[in-house]
């Protein structure tokens, strides 16, 4: 098995003009972003069971749970412990995704990337997988986040006020310049056919980031 290439994932190859970009069958890198309660995990991983090619699902919340004993839960507040452990949890999902990508294996990872927090920014995501990893952004109204955030239990419920300040933090992608999907009144099969639509325009037209 080889191990990831020592630079960075390049954008993948876009089809010539005449053919439409087809991400079933294309071994792609993609950061799913979203506040608690948009629904990333679940379409991610019926976005990476429903394609042609062989798919991994990373999602960041998992593997920074991998810490049992002295896990710095950010619920308890936001400090150099929490934040020390966030970073060491996307630089391993980072390399996991090299190392699939590596080997033939498209990747999708989730993660709450805020606009305006540059240490839960995109530019680590860029550093880890590189310029090649396609961000979209799942972002669907708030009475949506409320209601499937009290569905939760254990650490991955938030309180109604915490769901709320995220949601509006999470507005600030709008302008950005990435693809923004509003899956209100989208079921999980429904928003993965919406990404792969998102996904061709991406390939063809990389977003800036």
């Amino acid at each position: 098995m080889p191990l990831p290439p020592g630079g960075p994932v390049a954008m993948p190859t876009a089809p010539p003009a005449a053919t439409a970009p087809d991400p079933a069958g294309t071994t792609l890198a993609v950061l799913l972003i979203g506040p608690a309660g948009a629904g990333k995990t679940s379409v991610a991983k019926y976005w990476a069971d429903h394609r042609r090619v062989p798919t991994a699902h990373i999602s960041l919340d998992d593997v920074r749970e991998w810490v049992r004993s002295g896990f710095a839960d950010p619920q308890s507040g936001w400090n150099d412990n929490s934040e020390a452990q966030y970073r060491l949890a996307r630089r391993t999902c980072g390399f996991a995704a090299r190392n699939f990508l590596a080997n033939g294996i498209s990747c999708i990872l989730d993660d709450a990337v805020f606009p305006d927090r540059p240490v839960v920014g995109l530019g680590g995501w860029k550093r880890h997988v590189g310029p090649g990893l396609l961000p979209v952004v799942l972002l669907p109204g708030l009475e949506i986040v409320l209601e499937r955030n009290a569905e939760r239990s254990g650490n991955r419920r938030l309180t109604d006020d915490e769901v709320a300040r995220i949601h509006g933090r999470m507005a600030g992608w709008y302008g950005s310049g990435l693809p923004i999907i509003d899956n209100s009144q989208l079921d999980i099969p429904q928003t993965a056919q919406v990404l792969n639509d998102v996904l061709s325009r991406s390939i063809a037209s990389p977003p800036q980031w």
